[in-house]
């Protein structure tokens, strides 16, 4: 197990996180199964690449930093290559639907006749529908034969009855990410018809509680930076497929999502960060191996919740409000565990952990002592703590 002092950087460009989001593309013709890769432009593959070398690099400058003047010498020798993969980084801009696993519509070719007049249907890939980046208002009609719809970074407002009737039973992909939805404005017979629908990507709008399509085929949800408020109960009892549920950035409480995800028997990964929530979320099946709960307001984690899930592999609940008392003994030592981030909280002795454990975050605590429970005595590792940078 090592216990590490630099300082994680945002999910989407750790090692661990981004690996997990490295999703195929969509096929560029009907003989290409969805499921095959597709090799992404290479701007984003150079520009995928400086983001793991910058996350490298940034590694290296937060692990060097205090100990030394020699060390500190070193970092700064580090700023220019640090400077210059941001900028090279910031160049690389476009690359920004990768998230998306989305290829832009002028590397498809023409657009084909079967196709809303706001948007592209390439020939190449005519199962995919491009409206993104049109400052639409609305919701465009959605003619048949469209499997893969990509609505992001418009001005939708709304969503009217009717705009997807042609697809109810084929439309795969839905991306409205970036929008101005509000769940007053989606009327009935639009989303709630979808019954294929495999991935609903839903951030960056204004809803308050989630809109979830029938499909039992739901594979991944993403509803991050919303205004989402509760998640009632039984929403997800008959997703037997879905496997991600991304909830960073909401509104969130433990009480509005008490027995939510219980449905799910296959769910892998779990994100609730940047909530208010108060408690590792409850009812999680016995599936999940990631489960992100940073930037919240937990001050406890509860006896025995580690001990149900006999498949947790990552668990990060950095700056939340643990202290001493709200971790009960051996509460982390299940030989499940990788990754366990606590950093940023008011821990002020080491908690007992798994020799299995190979990732052990904890800086930023009050921490005055190096002095591991004894059932880690083999443990070896230097500690990062407030106390040090002093």
């Amino acid at each position: 197990m090592m216990v590490h002092s630099y300082i994680p950087t945002d999910h989407a460009l750790t090692p661990v996180h981004r690996a997990s989001h490295l999703l195929p593309f969509p096929p560029l013709s009907p003989s290409v199964s969805p499921s095959i890769p597709v090799t992404p432009p290479l701007l984003c593959v150079l520009s995928d690449f400086l983001q793991r070398l910058l996350v490298f690099e940034h590694h290296i400058v937060l692990t060097s930093w205090p100990f030394t003047q020699k060390k500190k010498r070193s970092t700064e020798a580090m700023f220019p290559l640090h400077v210059t993969l941001c900028v090279l980084l910031a160049n690389l801009a476009l690359c920004q639907y990768y998230d998306y696993d989305y290829q832009p519509v002028s590397m498809l070719g023409p657009s084909g006749p079967n196709c809303n007049k706001e948007c592209d249907c390439p020939i190449s890939f005519p199962s995919a529908m491009y409206c993104d980046n049109r400052k639409l208002r609305f919701v465009p009609i959605v003619p048949s034969g469209i499997k893969y719809l990509y609505l992001q970074n418009n001005l939708i407002e709304e969503i009217k009855a009717g705009v997807f009737d042609n697809v109810t039973d084929t439309l795969r992909w839905l991306v409205l990410d970036h929008n101005h939805i509000t769940n007053a404005k989606i009327e009935k017979g639009t989303i709630d018809k979808l019954t294929a629908l495999e991935k609903l990507f839903f951030s960056f709008n204004n809803i308050t509680e989630p809109a979830i399509p029938p499909s039992k085929f739901l594979e991944e949800l993403k509803m991050m930076n919303n205004k989402l408020s509760k998640f009632p109960s039984g929403l997800l009892t008959d997703k037997v497929n879905l496997t991600s549920i991304s909830l960073q950035h909401n509104e969130l409480t433990s009480e509005a999502i008490t027995d939510a995800f219980k449905g799910p028997k296959k769910l892998l990964s779990l994100d609730v960060s940047h909530n208010k929530l108060r408690k590792l979320p409850a009812g999680v099946p016995s599936s999940l191996e990631i489960l992100y709960a940073d930037y919240n307001d937990i001050d406890k984690i509860g006896a025995g919740y580690l001990k149900k899930l006999p498949s947790l592999r990552y668990l990060r609940v950095s700056h939340n409000n643990l202290e001493d008392s709200g971790i009960p003994a051996g509460a982390f030592n299940v030989t499940s565990l990788l990754e366990l981030d606590l950093s940023f909280n008011r821990l002020q002795s080491i908690p007992e952990v798994n020799e299995q454990l190979e990732q052990l975050y904890l800086q930023a605590n009050e921490i005055n002592s190096c002095q591991y429970p004894k059932k880690d005595i083999r443990t070896r590792a230097i500690l990062l703590n407030k106390i040090y940078g002093k």
